[in-house]
């Protein structure tokens, strides 16, 4: 995940849709409905709806959901450090009973037994690439997928994250490293992560996808909790009308639950929650694939996000549950 730059449009019109009707009953009463997302105050939870709440989001958790995104990162850990296997065992060992699927981040350091470890589990796989600005280091990201995958430890492959959002490298750059992967992984989907409306702006890329792998924030976007579930839907049909006809996933999607505000957008454990229940209830009505980030808080994040960033996780950074 990095911060986004708030799409034009949204940005300048400050709104956001009505919900679709299938919803899960945590929204809490609001201290007020407006549509200019500035100008919204902060959800207002009583007792009662606090345990109705903790009941539903337990109850989802318990269920299973799709998938989690997945890092195995220890404190002191970040981007570039060596992790091993037992880290990597111990912390997919937590997440095991809650989730069918997991998505990885890179296939370098360390990550490349990821998948493998979670096939050995039960738990299938989104294999991710990191593509960045070091032409080294993506040389060795993409021969570590082809060779992940080619093992039979993929089951989708992603080339790259949010690349043309961090203007890390042009399209047809892009374009040749998905190409590449595809022609190496016959019969193995494969695609690319980012933010929805980048999907819109690069229909090249869409083409080129096997399956379209879709980032959708509302918190980056400044939305504020108790609209985001609308706004996320919107997010994803906008990523449908932009790939008629293609499988569509939410690559990422989460609310953090401490940090600082992002315009109209209040981390809180109340809204954390109640996103999650919302996103996890709301996507198996419509059978749509979901990545929940993420499964644990990742400390390194702040550096990059702010405060905000290293508290998206249903797990802390020491593997306990944040809200059981």
């Amino acid at each position: 995940m990095s911060k986004p730059r708030i799409p034009q449009q949204d940005a300048e019109h400050g709104e956001y849709p009505a919900a679709d009707p299938v919803r899960s009953g945590a929204m809490p009463r609001v201290a007020a409905q407006g549509g200019a997302w500035s100008h919204v105050k902060p959800e207002v939870w009583t007792d009662a709806e606090r345990q109705t709440l903790n009941d539903a989001f337990r109850g989802v958790l318990q269920r299973g959901v799709h998938g989690f995104c997945f890092s195995p990162y220890l404190e002191g850990q970040s981007p570039g450090s060596q992790v091993s296997e037992a880290q990597i065992r111990e912390r997919l060992q937590i997440i095991q009973p809650y989730t069918r699927w997991i998505r990885t981040f890179s296939c370098t350091d360390g990550h490349e037994q990821t998948p493998r470890i979670a096939h050995e589990m039960g738990i299938k796989t989104l294999v991710g690439a990191w593509i960045g600005t070091d032409d080294e280091i993506n040389e060795r990201e993409i021969a570590g997928v082809i060779e992940v995958a080619r093992a039979g430890h993929a089951d989708i492959v992603a080339v790259g994250n949010e690349v043309l959002l961090r203007e890390d490298m042009g399209e047809d750059q892009l374009l040749a490293c998905i190409q590449r992967v595809k022609d190496a992984l016959p019969g193995v989907p494969v695609g690319y992560v980012d933010a929805y409306y980048l999907f819109e702006l690069h229909p090249r890329i869409t083409a080129a996808c096997d399956v379209v792998l879709t980032n959708c924030y509302p918190f980056w976007e400044g939305c504020p909790r108790e609209g985001a579930l609308a706004y996320m839907q919107s997010m994803v049909r906008r990523t449908r009308a932009a790939a008629p006809g293609k499988r569509i996933v939410i690559s990422e999607t989460g609310w953090p639950d401490q940090g600082s505000a992002f315009h109209g957008s209040v981390p809180s454990t109340e809204g954390a929650m109640a996103y999650f229940v919302d996103t996890i209830q709301w996507a198996e009505a419509e059978d749509l694939e979901v990545f929940y980030f993420a499964a644990f808080d990742e400390a390194w994040k702040v550096g990059a996000e702010g405060d905000v960033g290293a508290y998206w996780g249903l797990w802390d950074k020491d593997g306990k549950p944040k809200f059981a």
